[in-house]
This record gives C-alpha cells, sequence and structure tokens, in this order.
C-alpha cells in the first residue's frame, strides 16, 4: 500500500472516530470552537500573510492568471471577512436536531422529521484559502466531520490557518481530528480520498470546471457540485435605466474571478439606445474586454465579434459578452441553452415579466433587479457557504447549515402497538 493511500486511510479512521463525537456534541461546544478560531486567526495575521505571500509569489513564478491570484490573496480585509463568517456562524441556529413537521397519525403515534448531520464530508477547492475556513465553520456546526484538500497553489496559506482551526477545536474540548488537512500537494491524495468511501459520506468540489466533472466522474459517494458559473444579466424592454446600468456594470466588474460575476449581457433591443453607449463607456474605461453578436457590435468598433464558443465560457476575467434578443423568450432561450444554472437575473420594472423570468429560468439563484454579485452564503443570511450547487438533489444554490444535513423521520409512541 503506497504512502499516500496509508495516509488516507489513517485520515478517515480519525475523521470516523471524530465524527461520532461531533454528531453529539452540544452547540456551546460547537459555537466555542468557532470563536476560538477566529480568535487565533485574528492573533496569528502576520503569519497567515506571511505564508499567503509565499503562496502568491510561488503564483506569479508560475504563470498564475490575475483571476487566480486574486482569489488566492489574503490582506486584513479579508481575514476580517473570514472572522465575521466565523461569527455570523456562530449566532446562525443550529439545524441539527431540530424536530419539524410532528404529526398525529389516526393510530395516534407521532410522526416527524428531524435534522442529522451527513457524516463526514471531504472538501476538494483551489486557490481559494478561505474556503480553509468556511468549510471547517460550516461543517464544524452542522456536526459533520471535515477532510479539507486544498490547492497546492495556497498549500502554505492552508497550513497557517489550519493551525487556528486545531488550537480552536482543542480550547474547546473537540477532538482535532473533526476537521482533518490533507498537506500534502501529491496529487494521488485526491485519487484516494474519492475512492474512500468506508470514511467519507459526501464529497464537495470547489473550483475549476475541470476539477469538478473530474471528481464527479470518479467519486465512489455522492458528489455536491457545482460545474461552473455562466451566468445572465437580462436587460428588458421596461428596464429603469439607471437600474439596469448599475446592475450590469457591477454584476461584471465588483469581482471578475467569482462564479457569480456575469459572463454575458443580454439586451432588449429597444432598450439598447437607453443604456448601452453609458454601460459601454463605463465597461471600457474599467478595462473589460465587450464581445459581441453582429447587433453589439455595431454599437462600438472596440466591441469584437463573439464566437459561439464565448457563450458558454465562464471568463473569471475582465471579458463580457453581449448579445441583443428581440425579446425575453429568446434572452430565456440563450440562457437555457448557454446557461449553467448558476444565477441570472433580470433588470425590469414589468411585475408580468418579472414574475415570468422567475418561473421559466430553471438556475440555482433568479434575480429581479439585483446584480448576480449577491449570490452567496454570506448575502443569503447563511453566514458563509461551502459552495454553489448546480445540481437540483441533494441541494440546490448556496450550501450552508442545511445543506450539509439530511432528515429522519422519528415516530413517538407511548405503548403503541400495530394491529
Amino acid at each position: 500500500m503506497g504512502t499516500v493511500t496509508k495516509l488516507i486511510e489513517s485520515i478517515g479512521k480519525n475523521a470516523r472516530s471524530a465524527a461520532k463525537e461531533l454528531r453529539v456534541a452540544s452547540t456551546g461546544k460547537k459555537n466555542s470552537a468557532l470563536v476560538n478560531i477566529a480568535k487565533h486567526i485574528d492573533a496569528n495575521r502576520k503569519d497567515i500573510l506571511d505564508a499567503n505571500k509565499k503562496d502568491l509569489n510561488n503564483g506569479k513564478n508560475i504563470g498564475l492568471d490575475d483571476a487566480l491570484l486574486d482569489r488566492l490573496m489574503l490582506d486584513n480585509e479579508r481575514i476580517d471577512g473570514i472572522i465575521l463568517s466565523l461569527n455570523q456562524i456562530v449566532a446562525l441556529a443550529d439545524p441539527i436536531g431540530e424536530i419539524t413537521d410532528l404529526k398525529y397519525r389516526p393510530s395516534g403515534i407521532q410522526v416527524g422529521k428531524m435534522r442529522s448531520p451527513l457524516g463526514i464530508i471531504g472538501i476538494i477547492y483551489e486557490s481559494r484559502p478561505n474556503v480553509t475556513i468556511d468549510a471547517t465553520a460550516l461543517c464544524l456546526k452542522s456536526g459533520n466531520g471535515a477532510i479539507l484538500r486544498g490547492g497546492s497553489e495556497a498549500i502554505e496559506s492552508n497550513i497557517s490557518l489550519f493551525k487556528c482551526v486545531k488550537k480552536g477545536l482543542v480550547s474547546a474540548g473537540l477532538d482535532e481530528n473533526c476537521v482533518q488537512l490533507i498537506d500534502t500537494t501529491d496529487r494521488q491524495a485526491v485519487t484516494e480520498l474519492v475512492k474512500a468511501s468506508e470514511y467519507v459520506d459526501a464529497i464537495i468540489p470547489r473550483g475549476g470546471k475541470g476539477l469538478v466533472e473530474a471528481i464527479s466522474k470518479n467519486a465512489k459517494m455522492p458528489v455536491i457540485k457545482h460545474l461552473h458559473g455562466v451566468c445572465h444579466t437580462y436587460i428588458d424592454k421596461d428596464a429603469n435605466t439607471e437600474k439596469a446600468i448599475n446592475i450590469s456594470f457591477n454584476a461584471k466588474t465588483r469581482r471578475y474571478g467569482v462564479c457569480n460575476a456575469t459572463e454575458t449581457l443580454l439586451v432588449h433591443a429597444s432598450a439598447v439606445g437607453r443604456v448601452m453607449p453609458e454601460l459601454i463607456t463605463q465597461y471600457l474605461a474599467k478595462g473589460v474586454e465587450l464581445r459581441g453578436c453582429d447587433n453589439a457590435q455595431k454599437l462600438s468598433d472596440k466591441i469584437k465579434p463573439a464566437t459561439e464558443e464565448d457563450w458558454d465560457t465562464e471568463y473569471l476575467s475582465a471579458i463580457l459578452s453581449i448579445r441583443i434578443v428581440s425579446s425575453m423568450t429568446q434572452a430565456i432561450s440563450h440562457i437555457d441553452r448557454h446557461g449553467s444554472g448558476h444565477t441570472e437575473s433580470i433588470v425590469t420594472e414589468n411585475y408580468s415579466t418579472a414574475r415570468r423570468f422567475l418561473t421559466e429560468v430553471d438556475s440555482s439563484s433568479v434575480m429581479v433587479n439585483a446584480s448576480t454579485g449577491f449570490a452567496d452564503g454570506f448575502e443569503y443570511g447563511l453566514g458563509a457557504e461551502i459552495g454553489i450547487s448546480t445540481d437540483k438533489f441533494h441541494v440546490r444554490g448556496p450550501v450552508g447549515l442545511e445543506g450539509l444535513t439530511s432528515q429522519k423521520y422519528i415516530v413517538l409512541g407511548d405503548g403503541h402497538t400495530r394491529e
């Protein structure tokens, strides 16, 4: 048996043992661990930022693009965000043990449902070191053991952050193996982890489309996945001009390397004259490369021709595709054909049109008069997210505490026997 295989087996056995304790841990104990982790991160900022600097330098040396470097980068503001997300999860209700739908049956028994942890979750992720803490916090609060495997490009940052996790667990009286980090960059670790169904109950891949597809193909356990974020903003003929410009600009340019950034702008032909001159000016001033259909190209000689591949591409960069449509039906057809099921937004003042868009667009988040940038767990009140699922089972959209649980039926009787 190879060294990596033995490592994953050892981690799996430790996780199984620790998860039994975590499954019944009190809310107070879990919250105490989260508070302590936040304190250790705050106290160890310098070490974390120094480690992150090493990752950034290595990333530049191996030619990581700007979007990936942005995902990788930590600064004091982002560390503040990590600490805030921990404190928000502390404030959230603990879903474990929650009983719902309790009803009397004609026999006199009561039947209901109780929330319980999934078990042990393997999280495989790229670039973003904050996922180390988001995944830790959500798994802990939802009573799940966690096995983390971050990308090699963030190894120093992840190790530094994980030191704070271990200290927080131990100081709260929890088994330090409730959360474990695979600290080898050997790719065989991922291969072995996704085969370890004896120890791992679910896998969550968080990264590029290639990673997610590979994990989904090879995993021997259920996968909660989001393939990619080809998100759309549609400016309707009844859109408010100011809202349309502000929303569309923000949805693309707030951050480029995130899955909720708008990659294709769809514009009703009758709204083009009101919104596109200003939007084109703003995008170009921001350094966004514009690619468009034949009609979009007529608006500016700065708009390059869009290929069929562009409509299916998650750029994660300062590139935007633009298509002029003659109706909302055409816009929805475009989304159906090219969207990834992540997030779509309509800008309109027409209530009926908005309701139709909400009903007919089949994505995990559908918005009216709001930037696609809102599609994440933090903004949805989940405290953080472990990913955004574009699946329809077992959870869809931002995956927070509830998404990491299942429900079991419970029956309450008082000596009842069945005839």
